[in-house]
């Protein structure tokens, strides 16, 4: 089978099209045949080395996938072959075969395309767990950052739909500006402009908001919660604006009443399993009949890996960039 994978830190070019024996499923893991991959910010960090935690090389992307079971190891319950499913973080990603834990891996209904299914068992939880953690209520404002990325244009549809009052919708261009409205967003501040908190003021008439998501941290952090009102919430779950430099939040930040918690989909998965479970089940109807669209950029063939990766870091996406084998 092929398998991409990178063996020094670098620019996309450093992403190579490997030959490595076919997996054979150990206890508890599955053997799928790999329809679509999607592709995280994450890893372009983490093949740069400039994620702001060790990755060591040589190293094969992880990323979101979906296919059909075409093994099954010993010890496994939940999936047969012929089984369709969606797993996160799935190591050795972008490849034609994968192994992927049985606890892992979501259902996947037939009628929903595998581009879009990528969504299904990461960035669509994601989403709907950082409105969770937030405490959103019904006819708050929230301020979602990165809102036209994988995760973003999916928090502000599941905002909508969860009963927010006003969503605005940061994004780094305001060439994005029209995709961002048509999912979700009331308005969209562009947060490269020094003046953006001052915009958000704007859209609110002079008030802040109650709610930030933010996986973009860096510069925009300290604003955001400055821009939180009382007993306001900011849910920090990324850090794609970071550049290496944590943003950095004093006590001082905090004194208006307001809190910052971070998460991760793991955490979130681990911490509240029953809810994390609806979600799945939920998230999967709203996509089914319309009402969460899914937005695929792109697909593109395998052996494109490094196009896919200059397209994430270059903030060129809208929605979900995606690998077929």
């Amino acid at each position: 089978m092929r398998v991409i994978r990178y063996y020094e830190h670098g620019g996309p070019q450093v992403l190579t099209v490997d030959k490595a024996p076919d997996p054979v499923p150990d206890e508890g893991q599955l053997l799928v045949q790999v329809e679509a991959v999607g592709v995280n910010f994450i890893e372009t960090q983490l093949r740069s080395g400039t994620a702001p935690f060790p990755s060591p090389v040589p190293r094969a992307p992880h990323g979101d996938v979906v296919g059909r079971v075409i093994a099954v190891g010993p010890g496994t319950h939940h999936f047969e072959v012929g089984d369709r499913l969606a797993a996160w973080g799935v190591t050795d990603a972008y490849a034609d075969l994968v192994l992927i834990g049985d606890a892992q891996a979501v259902p996947v209904p037939d009628d929903v395309p595998a581009p879009v299914a990528t969504a299904l068992a990461s960035t669509a939880q994601v989403a709907a767990s950082v409105l969770s953690v937030g405490r959103l209520a019904r006819g708050e404002t929230v301020l979602v950052h990165a809102a036209a990325g994988a995760i973003g244009h999916l928090v502000t549809q599941l905002a909508r739909l969860r009963g927010a009052g006003l969503v605005i919708g940061g994004v780094g261009s305001l060439a994005k500006a029209d995709f961002v409205r048509a999912h979700g967003a009331d308005a969209v501040v562009d947060y490269s402009r020094p003046d953006w908190p001052d915009r958000v003021r704007a859209v609110t008439g002079g008030a802040g908001v109650d709610l930030v998501l933010d996986s973009v941290e860096g510069a925009v952090l300290s604003p955001s919660i400055a821009l939180l009102n009382p007993f306001g919430r900011l849910v920090y779950y990324g850090f794609a604006g970071a550049s290496g430099e944590a943003g950095r939040v004093t006590l001082t930040d905090l004194l208006g009443l307001r809190t910052v918690v971070g998460t991760a989909l793991d955490a979130w998965l681990a911490a509240a399993p029953d809810e994390a479970a609806h979600n799945q089940r939920e998230l999967t109807e709203l996509v089914r009949d319309g009402r969460l669209r899914v937005a695929v950029h792109t697909v593109l063939p395998l052996e494109e890996a490094a196009q896919a990766h200059r397209l994430i870091e270059d903030r060129r996406q809208l929605g979900r960039v995606v690998l077929v084998p």
